[in-house]
């Protein structure tokens, strides 16, 4: 799932795709209605990627939050968002992700979260089987930099030592024969 060219702009309903980077714009299209409108540098912008919920612990990426939602909740939600009242926002939100900060997320933040979710969803853009297949790839492929690692630290170390012994035999006999030169 690749929310860095999915953004957000404010006093702009719903979510924007990047299609295009212009000279000070970008060309953006509604997922909501497909149009094509201009985003310029003064609009506050934000990818989903750089987005997180600020948690009791260390704050959540929005990508995880969306796979925990698909986790507990499913494709499509048994709510609508909108029409939530208040107390089954934070149920629902509490199940998705419990140790979320109580004074710091909104009801409105909520309600985004899975509006944003929904449309995501609905629209084919949250690809959670490919998420998977990275995690298993990224926790295999750290075990083989490490032995790289120490095959490299290995071979450099004989080489490391013969560089010193030339310098420290080296220095005394530069010191000797050198003078000081008159300007």
């Amino acid at each position: 799932m690749d929310l860095s060219k999915v953004v957000a702009i404010s006093g702009k309903p719903g979510l924007f795709l990047v299609t295009t980077q212009g000279a000070g714009k970008l060309i953006v299209e509604s997922l909501i209605d497909g149009k094509k409108t201009p985003a310029f540098a003064n609009d506050k912008i934000s990818s989903l990627e750089e987005i997180s919920i600020f948690t009791t612990g260390e704050d959540r990426p929005l990508k995880e939050v969306f796979m925990s939602i698909h986790e507990k909740l499913g494709d499509k939600l048994d709510f609508d968002p909108k029409k939530a009242s208040p107390v089954e926002l934070r149920e629902k939100f509490l199940v998705v992700l419990p140790d979320y900060d109580e004074d710091a997320v909104y009801q409105s933040d909520m309600k985004k979260v899975f509006q944003w979710y929904q449309l995501l969803n609905d629209k084919g853009l949250l690809d959670f089987t490919v998420e998977e297949k990275k995690e298993e790839a990224a926790e295999e492929a750290p075990v083989e930099k490490k032995e790289v690692k120490k095959a490299a630290t290995k071979k450099a170390a004989p080489k490391a030592a013969p560089k010193e012994n030339v310098k420290t035999a080296a220095a005394p006999a530069t010191k000797s024969t050198k003078k000081p030169k008159k300007v």
